[in-house]
């Protein structure tokens, strides 16, 4: 752990968001899929445990993990799936034991596409009917395009999930529109062939995002921020731009969204990996420049995720003034006390490093930086420490039989259900 001299920590100022909800300071957990519920879809009091570690030392804002909107619409066994208040109890504890802390608890909420392993869904729809490329054909199956009617569904299922979240005393609710789930597929021109109201155009493209916003927020009102998890680009050849990300913020600010947490990459050419320059890495934060970018076109406060390794670093990127909240991930999964550190202007004991299996063919897909940190994160929700240096392989073996049980339990409860 390392001790620094710092003016001031900038990570400890509060922000206020254009509604007027104050975030205590400007760290945040960013989501992170945990794969903790019931293979009913039940949030559980794993749930409760691992939220109530990670807010124990103070850190202004927690975006859960997906929670799906429809329980036939699975991205992984495991995934809360809010649909109705069937849960409610479960989700206003999960809620408290954050916000009884004194830090705040967004629901990020999610529908999948055709990002979900072969025979966990019954059917998986998509905006056109794009298969995935070769190296993942054979983890996902090529979906159906969505009917009209199904979209119409979907996009009132978002504003229900919403209300429920609000009622059951979370602070906010996130739209994952990045990362290649279903939303991203919308907003994609490699995977969205459409030549309806959906598609054919930028504007047609987004019109399904857009259209998720408003009904959310005409279910939760203005009161009760909304943010939106969205890719500066998808990094993938005839993809979602930068030019493309830049518009679609530029829009959601117009309409009054309160928080734009930017992101990048799809499971296919590397979550959250932007290409990177020497003077990116050295800067940490993978995305500031396109951040930098969008603070020129809009006011809308901004939450970059993804490379910070240092206090230092965090708080040089803050001084910017090219965003506004510090978001981190992969190090509260191996160091959940981080917090504790870095609001203290000192650096967590623990390092993030690569994830890897020494497969090749599976280490390309960079699916390794979610499935060894999920096993992380079900150590914590145990009561148990995490494991920083678990092996990659053993790790991927775990994930790989889980998923597999996880996918026949799932059909197993679908069956007596």
């Amino acid at each position: 752990m390392t001790h620094l001299q710092l003016k001031t920590n900038l990570l400890n100022q509060s922000l206020t968001l254009p509604n007027g909800v104050v975030i205590p300071n400007r760290l945040a957990k960013a989501a992170t899929s945990e794969t903790l519920a019931t293979y009913s879809n039940n949030p559980t009091e794993k749930h409760v445990r691992l939220y109530q570690r990670w807010a124990a030392f103070g850190i202004g804002m927690i975006i859960t993990g997906n929670i799906m909107i429809d329980r036939r619409a699975l991205g992984e066994p495991g995934n809360v799936v809010v649909e109705d208040e069937r849960d409610f109890a479960v989700l206003q504890k999960w809620a408290k034991s954050v916000t009884e802390q004194g830090s705040q608890l967004w629901a990020q909420l999610n529908h999948p596409g055709k990002q979900s392993p072969k025979g966990l869904n019954i059917r998986n729809i998509s905006a056109s009917a794009v298969p995935f490329g070769a190296e993942m054909q054979s983890l996902f199956a090529t979906p159906d395009e969505a009917t009209h009617d199904e979209i119409i569904e979907i996009i009132q299922r978002f504003g229900h999930s919403a209300a429920i979240c609000k009622k059951a005393g979370f602070s906010g609710v996130e739209i994952h529109a990045a990362h290649g789930y279903l939303i991203n597929q919308f907003l994609s021109p490699l995977h969205n062939l459409r030549k309806d109201e959906w598609g054919g155009t930028p504007e047609k493209r987004r019109k399904f995002l857009m259209e998720v916003y408003k009904e959310i927020r005409k279910q939760v009102g203005t009161d009760f921020p909304i943010a939106i998890k969205l890719n500066s680009a998808d990094f993938q050849k005839g993809g979602f731009t930068e030019e493309d990300s830049l518009e679609v913020i530029k829009v959601l600010a117009a309409a009054g969204i309160d928080l734009i947490e930017i992101s990048g990459g799809t499971y296919e050419s590397g979550v959250a990996k932007a290409p990177q320059k020497p003077s990116t890495i050295i800067r940490e934060a993978f995305f500031i420049e396109f951040a930098e970018k969008v603070r020129n076109h809009v006011k809308t406060p901004l939450m970059v995720t993804g490379g910070f390794r240092t206090v230092e670093g965090m708080n040089q990127a803050l001084e910017s003034n090219a965003f506004d909240i510090v978001g981190i991930a992969r190090l509260m999964a191996i160091d959940p006390d981080a917090p504790k550190y870095l609001l203290a202007g000192t650096n967590s004991k623990q390092n993030v490093q690569p994830i890897k299996t020494g497969i090749k063919k599976i280490d390309r897909l960079g699916i390794m930086e979610v499935l060894w940190y999920t096993q992380q994160l079900n150590s914590i929700a145990q009561g148990k420490a995490p494991k920083p240096k678990e092996n990659g392989l053993w790790a991927f073996i775990k994930s790989v039989l889980r998923s597999g049980w996880g996918t026949y339990a799932t059909q197993r409860t679908r069956i007596k259900s």
